[in-house]
């Protein structure tokens, strides 16, 4: 049996989550369907999730159809979340984009849908909740014609709407107005299919249109679009015949090398590591040993000091894995290509890991960064490990949230996306974690850019360099958006290999805090010169490392010569910006724009759409919450903001900077104090 890992994605509230429950029971996979409103469906686990009736975790549940097992993965709706759901599309076969039949396609509906495009997964539109009032049929294709893609195939009629009747009846081959519209849009998306219509002296069959949809839909050229109800169940038959039919399977290269990748990491009920993971291609059993790790891949502009950071591979023996089949995971001696398991016994994987072989699960996808930061507190001070403890386990589940320590007040900092994020994480560290935590004011991730070029060298044997090593290296500023760049001057073999990584990790490490304590990037940092001090022993033959360098030498130096090129160079601190989007009615257009000016956004472009004005522009991130909240006041509720992370700007006036959690490089005799145990001789005996 083949399978198929398909994603539902929607804007909150759109029913996703109803959507999931319904495939499950017309599956036969559960006897009942369960209530978002109850708090009993099967996909949202977390106490939270039920109580506010939202997504936050992605969660994995599998039916059959159609000799099809479908790996069903509920995503997050809210736009807090997004990192989430990015995780979940690089594991994805297809997906399935709700919208309301009432809201029709919202600011998170655009969000979802540019990634999925981006990433070129097949996608169906499934159009829910057309037995509400105010449901709509012609505006809502509209609206996805025109707000999402023109390359739509409606594949059905919907009537009833606004009532319990409500139906979907699909389209077949009598419908000529739809096998004319069909034929025409699958002509303009391939010439070979487009010379067939011309040349062929009957017209294409039913049986061809069919197979050319089912090809073009599983490129992501077009989209079908279905309507229905999860709560009623109308045209669901239809959606899940058309999954089977129009979505491509996975790939079932299970003799090839062993290659998958982590979405999700979560604890065990006894705090084991439990890793969930799409196999691309080979099979894993258990007992096997696995080498899994990261090549920087989340991102250019991803979580704060991962600029193209190679992280070390990790190694481990798999000693249990479950399968999702019909119903829950169950235990299985193996998993292999095209399947989604559930690992045990890795105790240092992370989200984003790699098992096995770089491959397809190594592809880039770009995460946007979380641009918000706030302090965690514990509410009883006795619990400050307790919480440190608990925050080190989320940041596994989500390395985006960044935790790290203030190194002189002990504070501890997460990076966040939105103000729903920041109630997600205290209700889990309470719930999960028995721990009362609060929160400081959100405050703005910033980064810092080279401006110049610094150059800095620290020769052994020469003052006031107390180690066995001699490093150079220089800064230059580089394209925006590049990253962090790593470059040799010197000749290879002129430094042992072990020193070179050494110098490379600490080079990386170093950049997440630059002269103002902001993740430096766009930049290019080259090693100039190097020396060492050979391996040197005494005469019966003992290793004595006071003659003779060591790792340790270049990773300890590396921050000062770094630092000292880098003030050099100088930096600029840049804040981020969010590109907007936002519609509002006419009548609120003038007291919108003052508002707008308050807030710092730059409306670079405004159009006039029927009864409403949408305006296009740039806010500063720290701005954007502000503005949602005085939104629905300004505008009657009408309003809709969409609003995601497009660039970095330099700051003006008065950089702001941020305090430190390292040695602090910057000032030389603190650092040496404290990253040297014990020095004797000039020596670091550390």
């Amino acid at each position: 049996m083949s399978t198929l890992n398909l994603g539902i994605l929607a804007h909150v509230d759109a029913g996703k989550t109803s959507l999931t429950e319904r495939l499950l029971h017309a599956a036969g996979v559960i006897d009942e369907i369960g209530s978002v409103d109850e708090g009993s469906t099967q996909t949202d686990s977390l106490e939270l999730e039920r109580r506010r009736g939202i997504t936050i975790k992605s969660a994995v549940a599998s039916f059959a159809v159609g000799g099809v097992t479908v790996n069903l993965i509920d995503t997050p709706g809210h736009p807090d979340f997004i990192a989430e759901v990015e995780r979940v599309l690089n594991v994805l076969d297809g997906a399935v984009l709700v919208i309301s039949a009432v809201e029709g396609v919202q600011a998170q509906t655009r969000v979802l849908m540019r990634t999925l495009q981006r990433l070129r997964i097949p996608t169906l539109v499934f159009v829910n909740k057309i037995d509400r009032g105010g449901a709509r049929y012609e505006g809502v294709l509209r609206g996805i014609s025109e707000k999402l893609t023109p390359a739509i195939v409606p594949m059905g009629a919907a009537r009833g709407l606004g009532t319990r009747d409500a139906e979907f009846t699909p389209y077949g081959a009598a419908d000529t107005a739809f096998t004319a519209g069909l034929t025409e849009l699958l002509a303009d998306h391939d010439d070979a299919f487009l010379a067939a219509c011309v040349d062929d002296a009957t017209p294409v069959s039913y049986g061809r249109l069919r197979k050319e949809l089912a090809a073009q839909a599983g490129r992501g050229l077009v989209h079908p679009v279905f309507f229905g109800s999860a709560a009623t169940g109308a045209g669901v038959g239809a959606l899940t015949a058309a999954i089977s039919e129009l979505l491509p399977t996975a790939g079932d290269d299970t003799e090839g090398p062993v290659s998958g990748t982590v979405f999700k990491v979560e604890r065990g009920p006894a705090g084991e590591k439990i890793a969930y993971v799409r196999m691309f291609s080979g099979t894993v059993r258990v007992r096997d040993r696995v080498r899994f790790g990261r090549d920087g891949a989340e991102g250019r502009d991803g979580a704060e000091g991962r600029d193209g950071e190679a992280v070390p591979a990790g190694e481990g023996k798999v000693t249990a894995i479950d399968v999702p089949g019909q119903g829950p995971a169950a235990p299985r001696d193996s998993v292999a290509a095209g399947r989604i398991g559930k690992l045990r016994g890795l105790d240092a994987i992370r989200v984003g890991d790699t098992i096995g072989v770089s491959g397809k699960a190594a592809a880039h996808h770009h995460f946007a960064p979380p641009t918000l930061e706030t302090v965690v507190f514990p509410c009883r001070p006795a619990d400050s490990g307790a919480l440190h403890v608990a925050l080190s386990q989320l940041a596994e589940q989500d390395p985006l949230i960044n935790l790290r320590q203030d190194g002189a007040s002990r504070d501890m900092l997460l990076s966040l996306y939105g103000e729903v994020q920041k109630e997600v994480i205290q209700a889990t560290l309470a719930n999960e974690f028995g721990v009362d935590a609060g929160f400081r004011e959100t405050t703005t991730i910033c980064v810092e850019r080279p401006v110049g070029t610094g150059a800095a060298v620290e020769i052994m044997g020469k003052e006031p360099n107390p180690f066995l090593a001699t490093i150079g290296l220089r800064v230059d500023p580089a394209a925006v958006g590049s990253g962090v760049r790593y470059r040799l001057e010197i000749e290879p073999g002129a430094l042992p290999l072990a020193f070179r990584k050494a110098i490379e990790e600490t080079v990386r490490e170093t950049l997440g805090q630059g002269l103002r304590g902001w993740r430096v990037t766009d930049c290019t940092v080259t090693l100039t010169r190097s020396g060492y001090a050979p391996r040197q022993s005494h005469s019966h033959g003992t290793f004595d490392k006071s003659m003779s360098s060591t790792a340790g030498d270049f990773r300890i130096l590396t921050p000062l010569v770094l630092m000292t090129a880098l003030r050099q160079a100088g930096t600029q601190v840049c804040e981020p910006l969010h590109r907007f989007r936002l519609d509002v009615p006419a009548d609120a257009l003038g007291a919108v724009l003052p508002v707008l000016a308050r807030q710092g956004a730059v409306p670079r472009t405004t159009t006039r759409l029927g009864p409403s004005y949408v305006l296009e522009g740039d806010i500063p991130a720290a701005r954007v919450h502000g503005l949602e909240q005085l939104l629905p006041t300004l505008t009657s509720g009408e309003g809709v903001l969409e609003a995601a992370f497009d660039h970095y700007r330099p700051v003006t006036g008065t950089p702001p900077g941020r305090a430190r959690t390292d040695h602090d490089p910057l000032n030389r005799k603190e650092y040496l104090l404290s990253v040297v145990r014990r020095v004797t001789g000039g020596r670091d005996d550390a």
